[in-house]
C-alpha cells in the first residue's frame, strides 16, 4: 500500500486540524471534481479550445491548453483559495496515474509522477549507477537532442556509447543490431523522434535488446497521446515523457514507467515519503518506543521507487480532464486526424522545393523540412501570416493537432511559397 502525503504527516502528527477537517460551508451542494469532458462528435475541435486567428502548428513543442482542461485548473483553485463551493474537490492524484496507465497499457503499480521526461532517463541512469558502473550504452542520433550530451557525459566518465545514426532518417534494426552486444547494458532512445517523426518498432528493440542482456529506454513525449503505444506489449523496461506536448498538459509533471524486473535491477537512488508504504516514527510525544528514529518502507511499486515529495498539483487536475478526453475520443481518431493534414504536408512541401525530413511511411503527427537558413529566411513570413510553428536554425517541423484542418494547411504552405 501507497503512503500518501497525508498519511505520512498524520503519522508524524504535523497535520494540522485544518486539514483533516474539510470546511463545512457548503458541504452539502459543493462538487466533489471537475465535470467530464464534452467530446466532438468530428475533427477539427476548434470548440474544446480557445478562439484565435493564429495558426498553431505546434502542440509538439507545447500543446495548448483546452478550455475543459483551464476549468478543471480554476475548480482545484477555487478549493485552494478555500472557497466552500470547491470544498470537497479532491485532487485526482492516483486517477491520473491510472488514467495514464490505461493510455499506454500499463499496469498503474508501474507508473510514477516524474518532473520531466529528462528526470526520468536520469533516474534510470543513477539506479544502473552510470556513469560510475561503467559499461556499454547504445543509443542513436535520432534521440532528444537534450539527452545527446547526456551520453557524451557517459562517454567522458568512461561509459562506451555507440552511437547509431539514422539512414534516409529511419534508424535502422539492422544498424540497432550490430550496434548492441552480449556487454550493453542499456539501448535508450526516442519511441518518436522529436527531430523527424521517426517511429521505431519498441517491441522489436525490446526484443533484439532483451536477448543480449540488455534494458531498454523509451522517451514517449512525442507518442503517448497521439499514436498508440503498448508499453506491455513492447516489453519496454523503462520509458518516461513529461505531459506539455500531445498529453495535453503542462511544464513540471510527467510520467515514468518502470516494469517490477526492471526495477529490482536498479539501486535505490530515490528516498521520497511520497514512495513509502509505512512510517511509524518513534520520537514524538506518545509514540510507541522503538529502537530507530522511525519504522518505514518503500512500497515495492514505480513510486516506491522513483517518487520524491510534492507534484505539481494544478497540472494533476489539468490532465484529469486532458486525459480523459484523449480516452474519449481515442488515440486513433486522433492519430487518423492528424495524418489527413500530414498526408498534404508531405505531397505539397516538396513541391515547393523543400526537403523532407520525415520517413514517408511515418504515421506521426509531425513533418519536419530541411531548409539552411529557415529561421533568417522564414521568422518574418511567418509571423505576418500569424502562424507558429517550430523553426530552427536550419530546418522546420509542423505539428498539427486535434483542432487544425485544411484551412490551417493552405495558410501555411501560402505563406511559405517557394523555397
Amino acid at each position: 500500500m501507497r503512503m500518501t502525503r497525508r498519511d505520512v504527516m498524520l503519522a508524524a502528527g504535523t497535520l494540522t486540524m485544518a486539514e483533516v477537517v474539510p470546511a463545512a460551508v457548503g458541504a452539502q451542494t459543493a462538487p466533489t471534481g471537475a465535470s467530464k469532458p464534452t467530446l466532438p462528435t468530428r475533427f477539427p475541435d476548434k470548440a474544446s479550445f480557445f478562439p484565435h486567428d493564429l495558426v498553431y502548428l505546434d502542440s509538439g513543442s507545447q500543446h495548448p491548453v483546452s478550455t475543459g482542461a483551464k476549468a478543471a485548473v480554476d475548480t482545484y483553485l477555487s478549493k485552494r483559495m478555500l472557497d466552500p463551493a470547491a470544498a470537497h474537490y479532491d485532487l485526482p492524484d492516483d486517477g491520473v496515474r491510472e488514467k495514464f496507465a490505461r493510455l499506454v497499457n500499463a499496469d498503474a503499480d508501474d507508473i510514477a509522477y516524474v518532473q520531466s521526461t529528462t528526470a526520468g532517463e536520469q533516474m534510470v541512469l543513477r539506479g544502473l549507477g552510470l556513469p560510475k558502473s561503467g559499461g556499454h550504452i547504445v543509443t542513436d542520433t535520432l534521440h532528444f537532442f537534450g539527452s545527446l550530451p547526456l551520453y557524451e557525459e557517459m562517454q567522458r566518465h568512461g561509459v562506451e556509447v555507440t552511437w547509431v545514426e539514422p539512414k534516409d532518417g529511419r534508424i535502422l534494426l539492422a544498424d540497432l543490431k550490430q550496434a548492441i552486444r552480449k556487454d550493453t547494458r542499456l539501448v535508450a532512445l526516442s519511441l518518436v523522434s522529436t527531430i523527424n517523426g521517426f517511429e521505431h518498432d519498441l517491441k522489436a528493440v525490446c526484443d533484439l535488446a532483451h536477448a543480449n542482456g540488455a534494458l531498454v529506454y523509451a522517451d514517449i513525449i512525442h507518442a503517448a497521446g497521439c499514436v498508440p503505444v503498448d508499453l506491455k506489449g513492447s516489453g519496454v523496461d523503462f520509458a518516461a515523457c513529461a505531459s506539455y506536448k500531445w498529453l495535453m498538459g503542462d511544464f513540471g509533471l510527467g510520467f515514468i514507467y518502470g516494469t517490477k524486473a526492471a526495477r529490482a535491477q536498479l539501486a535505490r537512488t530515490e528516498y521520497g515519503y511520497y514512495g513509502m508504504s509505512a512510517f511509524k516514527p518513534h520520537i514524538y510525544p506518545f509514540d510507541p518506543p522503538g529502537e530507530m528514529i522511525a519504522d518505514y518502507a518503500y512500497a515495492d511499486t514505480a513510486e516506491g521507487t522513483f517518487a520524491h515529495g510534492t507534484h505539481a498539483h494544478m497540472v494533476i487536475a489539468q490532465l484529469d480532464h486532458s486525459l480523459d478526453y484523449i480516452l474519449g475520443v481515442g488515440v486513433a481518431g486522433i492519430q487518423a486526424h492528424a495524418q489527413d493534414l500530414i498526408r498534404r504536408l508531405k505531397q505539397e512541401l516538396p513541391k515547393l522545393g523543400y526537403s523532407l525530413m520525415t520517413p514517408p511511411e511515418a504515421t506521426t503527427p509531425l513533418v519536419t523540412c530541411a531548409y539552411e537558413n529557415a529561421r533568417e529566411k522564414l521568422g518574418a513570413k511567418l509571423a505576418a501570416a500569424k502562424i507558429k510553428m517550430t523553426v530552427s536554425a536550419n530546418r522546420f517541423r509542423v505539428t498539427p493537432s486535434v483542432f487544425n484542418d485544411h484551412t490551417d494547411i493552405d495558410r501555411l504552405l501560402a505563406a511559405l511559397g517557394h523555397a
